[in-house]
């Protein structure tokens, strides 16, 4: 290299232009570009030499200037294909004579450049540039179009989201898809999210934190999510929506329903039937009747909604229900079993109308257990359509006019006196329901009342007679059974608080409820044997339970072996386990959520027991919301004593609640509304 020869070298990546000054010792040079910057070269840092040694670094600007209109990529195609049909290699003075028909530094350069930013059509070996093949080219060009369309639909979309921020009716692309749910699946899912990557570059580019806290920010922002995204339930398998083959089941069902399996159902439309349920339930699975004797006893009907009218064993509905297992109950609503119009509709008791139903008729002895019962497909017409305030009052009342449920209560105390003698073990924890609506969190809490008891009682009652059914006749009917706590003994109990503490120690000892195809004793519920069945519009278990019961009423082989019952049976109980937390999960959200809204509240709770007491950690329980909460003390705490909290920090999202002591100097305040 000699003094004042213009070359080539990269610098943070892109070409830059300078003139050689003078020797850095044993080989480097020291370079001066067009800003009068020196650098220090070695020679293999030199990218080219520019023919001639006689310039100065104010040259550069003008020798730039005459190569930028000689950098047309499109003209390297034409000596490509030259080249190639010649089987010819190139360098930077051949192409220029071969493009410019000159080989003057400017056209030397502008060759070299052509080259050197080629990713087509040459390829470097050496000082020499080969020709690539035909299908190389092709499949080069093929990937560059394909990545500045990437380029551009990456563009749009970030376009699109910043608009979307400001006007979240924007309405997005199909190809906007894929990233959405990567940014979905890392709110969701954080770090173990196999989206991660994805989601992240969206927040970078965006100039966000790259945080899965920022992505949710971000999904809300959109309008896509709300503030109160129910994680729990996207972490989750379990579906939302119907595929649409389930949904054009359904109508065909409404439209075109199967013949009735059972043509010969028992009429019992004459009956009065009363269907009791929460106000909001809308899925009517059970109604009551009493139905006098002759020989002056009564018989109490307890008519079970009848879906496998409406399907068989491995349609689209059935396998549906079997991959949902369950309804799914929300604070914010529900996720049926089934689609609603079919849920809602034919496959429920709906008051007025002529309904299928699987009877369960119950006689009982003057001491509460079974003396006779019959198991029937009918025909019934529910009178009444209820809620549990409805039937406390009327019985509070006692109307005349209504002695078919002052016999239905009668019944069920009678039932409950029984099942205590047999050793069922009563829990009388309070129940909490949380219902959210139009972002207001309504929270009661569910008394045992007496029309909680009635309903109760005799769904236990059916599920013993289907049970003793199907021991009697040997079928593979879902068992459910619960094997024999170790409870603290009567000397424990008795240095306990009676009441929540008392019931909460039992409770502790409670063990899981198995499930099985072979009948076995349920030590809560006292019965020898117990099987689910009052609930088939809303839980799979009990679907499989008439399936098999009504086709051995009908003499017909039954649909499912043993074996396929113990198989569905597990895998029902696995998706089930996984419905429970999400339910319990998004529960618990909005009672902390409720709690953060009302921090200033003083509320009434009592120490139920110790959580890690060296920790001084405790379990209290809100009266008024009946809401179980961990609680840390500085001091000490007897079990049941009362205290006063507030809520000092509440974080939903984080499932963080803390609960500080106050010394309450005015009249204790309750919940607020």
């Amino acid at each position: 290299m000699d003094k004042g020869t213009l070359i080539e070298f990269r610098w943070q990546g892109t070409p830059r232009l300078a003139v050689a000054d003078r020797p850095e010792g044993k080989k480097n040079w020291v370079v001066v570009d067009e800003q009068g910057l020196s650098h220090t070269l070695h020679p293999r840092q030199v990218t080219f030499d520019v023919p001639g040694s006689d310039y100065n670094p104010s040259d550069i600007p003008q020798f730039l200037t005459t190569v930028e209109p000689l950098l047309d990529p499109s003209s390297l195609e034409v000596a490509w294909e030259f080249l190639s049909e010649a089987e010819e290699s190139t360098d930077p003075a051949a192409l220029a004579m071969l493009l410019f028909s000159e080989q003057t530094p400017t056209a030397c350069y502008a060759a070299h450049r052509l080259l050197s930013e080629d990713k087509i059509f040459f390829k470097q070996k050496g000082d020499r540039y080969e020709t690539r093949s035909a299908s190389q080219v092709e499949e080069l060009q093929h990937q560059i179009q394909r990545e500045a369309e990437r380029q551009e639909a990456w563009q749009g979309f970030l376009t699109r989201l910043r608009q979307a921020i400001d006007d979240p009716s924007l309405e997005w692309q199909k190809t906007d898809r894929p990233r959405l749910e990567a940014l979905e699946r890392y709110a969701a899912f954080g770090e173990e999210s196999n989206q991660r990557a994805a989601a992240q570059e969206v927040l970078t580019a965006l100039g966000r934190s790259s945080t899965a806290e920022a992505a949710f920010e971000l999904l809300v922002d959109l309008g896509l999510w709300s503030p109160h995204e129910n994680l729990a339930l996207r972490r989750s398998q379990l579906p939302l929506g119907f595929a649409d083959k389930v949904l054009e089941m359904a109508q065909h069902c409404l439209t075109n329903p199967l013949p009735d399996p059972d043509p010969n159902r028992l009429d019992l439309t004459h009956l009065k039937v009363y269907t009791v349920d929460d106000e909001s339930t809308r899925e009517i699975d059970d109604g009551l009747s009493v139905e006098n004797l002759d020989n002056g006893q009564q018989r109490l009907w307890i008519h079970i909604a009848d879906p496998t009218r409406w399907l068989v064993p491995g349609d689209e509905l059935d396998l549906e229900a079997r991959r949902r297992c369950t309804t799914l109950y929300l604070p914010t609503g529900t996720v049926p079993m089934f689609p609603t119009e079919l849920a809602t509709g034919p496959m429920s008791l709906v008051q007025g109308q002529v309904c299928c139903a699987l009877s369960f008729g119950v006689v009982l002895d003057e001491t509460g257990a079974i003396a006779n019962y019959c198991i029937r497909p009918s025909q019934i017409k529910p009178t009444y359509r209820l809620t549990y305030e409805d039937v406390d009052e009327m019985l509070e009342l006692g109307l005349r006019a209504e002695p078919e449920l002052t016999a239905l209560a009668q019944s069920a105390q009678l039932r409950q006196s029984w099942r205590q003698q047999q050793g069922a073990i009563n829990i009388h924890m309070p129940e909490t329901s949380i219902k959210v609506e139009d972002d207001t969190i309504d929270i009661q809490v569910l008394d045992d009342s007496a029309a909680r008891l009635m309903v109760a009682e005799l769904m236990i009652l059916t599920g013993e007679v289907a049970a003793r059914y199907g021991e009697e006749h040997s079928l593979a009917i879902p068992f459910r059974s619960q094997p024999q706590p170790e409870l603290p003994s009567d000397e424990e109990l008795m240095q306990l608080p009676t009441g929540w503490v008392r019931d909460c120690a039992i409770r502790r000892c409670m063990t899981r409820s198995e499930m099985g195809v072979v009948p076995a004793r349920h030590a809560t519920l006292g019965l020898n044997g117990y099987s689910q069945v009052t609930s088939p519009i809303r839980r799979y278990t009990d679907l499989l339970a008439h399936f098999q019961l009504k086709a051995h009423l009908r003499g017909e082989d039954l649909p499912f072996t043993a074996q396929e019952m113990m198989e569905l049976t597990q895998g029902v109980s696995s998706a089930a386990y996984e419905t429970v937390l999400v339910e319990r999960q998004t529960k618990r959200y909005w009672a902390l959520e409720y709690l953060r809204r009302n921090e200033d509240t003083v509320w009434q709770a009592m120490m139920l027991r110790w959580l890690r007491e060296h920790d001084g950690l405790g379990l209290v329980i809100l009266e008024d919301l009946g809401l179980e909460l961990a609680m840390r003390f500085n001091r000490s705490v007897e079990l049941g004593e009362r205290l006063a909290v507030r809520v000092s920090y509440a974080n939903p999202r984080q499932d963080i609640l803390h609960l500080d002591e106050v010394a309450v100097t005015a009249p204790e305040s309750s919940s607020v509304a």
